[in-house]
């Protein structure tokens, strides 16, 4: 089946409503589960965003200032002036709304995800939270591998777009997580700030055994009390967070065939393939070896 490459051969999907449409330039591209969409409106433009539809919608914003103007999702408003490398995620079936007068050249990249394809693992169920010009370098990163995957054209690398989709939903559920800190304090668990020291640390350490005694001194908690509320915030021990962790990346890795899965294990923090292989297969349900057959 071809790649999608133009508005008029995806009719079939919901995309942004813009107007009016005359000054703003387009361009996308998709496959099955994913749509990635290009969106260039030049200086002095007053233009309306308009979308609520089935898939989910992630905008990253390359440039982007604005004489006057205001954002909304449903609830959610917004009138900030500069969003310059500023995120916006709007959940599937969620109202999203912008009014821009623009005071500069706004370029943006809409990533339309169907939920099958964002699948929250660990949420009992619960759908993400809209989050209105945030900021988080992770989150900007994977999905910006998954802008060049889906517009690379090569869509027999559909587990690739898995996997990203996979880290990606990790992310998100983790500003979630973050945008709840205050009531997870309440009830035990950890500050926003403390879980954004804790996964930084963890992420910078992936291929070493973290220490949780060096992980309550970043939280300024005791052992005790930060492993219980380490589990409270996450709903895992850390331990198994980092597992998860590096999972996630062996998943990514595993598609350049170039690097073997010797490598892959070592660059983890494996001395032994054998060790990766038993914690890749409790993990994912597949052995890394026909994990990999999968990007053939």
């Amino acid at each position: 089946m071809d790649v999608l490459k133009s508005l008029e051969d995806i009719a079939h999907h919901s995309t942004v409503k813009i107007t009016p449409a005359e000054p703003v330039k387009r361009l996308g591209m998709g496959w099955h589960w994913w749509f990635s969409e290009s969106v260039h409106v030049p200086i002095g433009s007053k233009i309306e965003v308009c979308f609520q539809g089935p898939t989910h919608l992630l905008a990253l914003y390359n440039e982007g200032m604005r004489k006057s103007g205001e954002t909304s999702i449903d609830g959610l408003r917004s009138q900030l002036r500069s969003f310059v490398h500023k995120l916006t995620f709007v959940p599937a079936g969620c109202a999203y709304r912008e009014r821009h007068e623009a005071s500069a050249c706004i370029r943006v990249t809409f990533l339309y995800l169907n939920p099958a394809a964002l699948q929250k693992t660990g949420s009992g169920g619960a759908g993400f939270l809209p989050r209105l010009y945030f900021e988080d370098s992770l989150v900007w990163e994977t999905a910006s591998k998954l802008k060049n995957a889906i517009e690379s054209g090569q869509t027999k690398y559909t587990p690739y777009l898995e996997a990203l989709s996979g880290v990606l939903a990790h992310e998100l559920a983790r500003v979630d997580q973050e945008l709840v800190g205050e009531q997870a304090v309440s009830r035990g668990g950890l500050a926003s700030w403390q879980k954004r020291a804790v996964v930084d640390y963890i992420e910078e350490h992936l291929a070493e055994q973290v220490c949780l005694l060096t992980l309550a001194e970043l939280a300024r908690l005791s052992l005790h009390h930060f492993c219980r509320a380490f589990k409270q915030s996450f709903g895992i021990p850390a331990h198994q967070y980092q597992v998860r962790r590096r999972m996630e990346v062996a998943k990514l890795l595993l598609a350049d065939r170039k690097t073997s899965i010797t490598e892959i294990a070592l660059s983890l923090g494996y001395a032994q393939t054998s060790s990766f292989s038993t914690a890749f297969r409790k993990t994912t349900g597949w052995t890394p070896t026909v994990y990999r057959r999968e990007f053939e």
